[in-house]
């Protein structure tokens, strides 16, 4: 299984991982669909570094989104940013558009509650 890393990462990726990949992972990973001249996803990215530094084991992707860009249509993603929280391959949160880390805070603690 590829690495995925950890903790906040300030570029966006265009090598996006295919939906056959992600099917594969183990545990809980965040997806942040965006670009890097959006200005909703540069006023958001103060908070997403925020919780994953309190969540230092939170395994993060940036995808660069776009037309055409696979990834981003299999998710069904509109608006940037878009954050989908994936626990073992599997949607189980999104959150479009956040603006605060309370809100970035909420979506990462409902991977918590899959824990048994």
């Amino acid at each position: 299984m590829e690495t995925i890393p950890t903790g906040f990462n300030p570029d966006y990726t265009e090598d996006a991982p295919t939906l056959d990949q992600i099917s594969e992972w183990v545990g809980d990973v965040l997806l942040e669909f965006g670009a890097p001249w959006c200005g909703h996803c540069q006023a958001v990215q103060p908070a997403i570094r925020e919780v994953l530094a309190e969540h230092s084991e939170l395994r993060y992707i940036k995808v660069y989104d776009g037309k055409g860009k696979p990834l981003g249509r299999a998710f069904r993603v509109k608006l940037w940013p878009t954050l989908i929280l994936l626990h073992d391959g599997k949607e189980v949160a999104r959150l479009v558009r956040p603006l605060r880390a309370d809100e970035v805070r909420q979506l990462v603690k409902q991977s918590e509650q899959l824990e048994p």
